[in-house]
């Protein structure tokens, strides 16, 4: 079973609907010592880094992610679930992360619209033939809804970007730790199968 962790600031009902209808068994878990008891774990995300971060450890749920990202058991990160894998936020002050990826969030600059908002294409990295990529074509298109994107520090762990001005992270992976900054529960075919692709690793996993 999925666990999906609820620390209050996640797009709950959309990525359970999504579940469900993928056929996979999901729980929301917010008590840190029940982490322990899932196949696979999805960190949803919406709202500010700061408050984000600041939930998760008045939960006591960061060292329990931790240890669960420790036993080998895969994680995904969606929107802000992801961002928050990685060391640091500028976001609103310097915010320290869960440090489970090395790199930083940063906020888009130039002379053009923030948030980035809208269906975009994925580039798909040479190195990403995994099975969480598998079936999704270069040139795809999911939905995204950010102003702040991450910089990340090792590129073997850069498995997509898109194209907003800049390249943009999309997908990372290193491990058993995967994260998308879009919501592929909003993203149609290609999101559903994002989705399934990530719950087919989770199963026959020992919890």
């Amino acid at each position: 079973m999925i666990g999906i962790i609820d620390y209050g600031m996640g797009n709950l009902y959309s990525l359970s609907k999504a579940l469900e209808r993928l056929g996979y068994s999901y729980e929301f878990v917010s008590v840190p010592e029940r982490l322990q008891e899932y196949t696979g774990l999805i960190l949803p995300g919406v709202g500010a880094f700061g408050d984000a971060i600041a939930n998760i450890r008045e939960l006591g749920l960061e060292q329990g992610i931790q240890d669960y990202v420790a036993s080998g058991r895969p994680i995904l990160g969606i929107c802000l679930g992801m961002q928050l894998l990685f060391d640091k936020s500028e976001e609103h002050g310097e915010h320290q992360g869960l440090s489970l990826l090395g790199g930083e969030v940063v906020r888009f600059q130039g002379d053009y619209k923030v948030p980035h908002m809208g269906w975009n294409q994925l580039k798909i990295s040479t190195n990403s033939n995994l099975p969480l990529l598998e079936g999704v074509a270069d040139g795809d298109y999911v939905y995204f809804v950010h102003s702040y994107h991450v910089r990340v520090k090792d590129r073997a762990a850069l498995l997509a970007t898109t194209e907003y001005n800049q390249d943009v992270t999309a997908i990372v992976g290193q491990g058993n730790v995967y994260g998308m900054q879009f919501h592929p529960e909003k993203s149609g075919d290609t999101g559903m199968r994002l989705l399934r692709n990530f719950a087919v690793q989770c199963e026959g996993v020992l919890a």
